[in-house]
């Protein structure tokens, strides 16, 4: 099984995996990636997994499954291009042999979805649309710190060699506000030059780990206490858990 991060955009992935054969993507705005690579490996189109509503996600969708034939999942509570298999918390879906699991991870936005397999190639994979960045989290365009709050918390609960795929090139952004949160956190250093380097090569920074993301990203981090003295230095009116997360985020869209 090989997995590929398609290019969209000026910084989207489309994830791809397939067998040689066929394939299944997540969230494709835009066809075209797709297709090309559907025709420079000779796979066919079985599946297309959506995490959520936005163009960008979802903007391939209909000539795909027009050109392919391929089955569509999304999220329930969300207005999706139809046909599609509706998902919600607990569903799981199985295709090209492999099960995944649907968590439902509101807070960017009300409906959003993630997609679970627990053993892929030997370790478990994670399709998280634009809640989980590496280094960071999806602003809050429809829910609150709150709900962002227990969806990344379900996130960080998965084993740590969960490979993470997020659909944004994010991660030097986020790793250098990462740094403004933590400047002294060795870990979050380390691999803001490893990613530095990748992306000077034109490699992307991704898939990363649940275990990676326990270790430098803020917004996993919310029980520390670097990061909280942090948001409470931006925000004095910090308190609690949800409140350290929503602050770290409007500082994080201001910064």
């Amino acid at each position: 099984m090989n997995l590929l991060a398609l290019p969209a955009f000026t910084d989207n992935y489309i994830w791809m995996l397939h067998d040689g054969h066929r394939a299944l993507v997540v969230d494709p705005g835009d066809a075209q990636p797709v297709l090309h690579a559907l025709q420079q490996h000779g796979l066919q189109l079985d599946a297309i997994l959506v995490t959520h509503h936005h163009a960008d996600h979802v903007g391939g969708v209909t000539v795909l499954r027009e050109a392919t034939g391929a089955s569509v999942y999304g999220p329930a509570r969300e207005r999706i291009p139809e046909p599609l298999r509706k998902l919600s918390q607990g569903e799981r879906v199985t295709a090209l042999g492999l099960e995944f699991a649907v968590i439902d991870v509101p807070g960017h936005t009300a409906g959003h979805i993630a997609y679970y397999c627990a053993d892929y190639e030997g370790a478990p994979l994670l399709f998280c649309g634009d809640t989980l960045f590496s280094g960071g989290c999806g602003r809050l365009f429809e829910g609150t710190p709150a709900q962002m709050l227990a969806s990344l918390s379900a996130l960080a609960a998965l084993p740590g060699a969960t490979r993470v795929c997020c659909t944004h090139e994010y991660t030097l952004s986020n790793l250098k506000f990462a740094r403004a949160v933590e400047p002294d956190n060795t870990a979050l250093a380390q691999y803001q030059a490893q990613c530095v380097v990748l992306r000077a090569a034109n490699q992307p920074t991704l898939p990363s780990s649940i275990a990676l993301e326990l270790q430098i990203n803020p917004f996993l981090r919310t029980r520390q206490a670097t990061v909280q003295d942090a948001a409470r230095a931006f925000d004095a009116t910090t308190f609690d858990e949800a409140s350290v997360l929503g602050a770290l985020r409007t500082w994080k869209n201001q910064f």
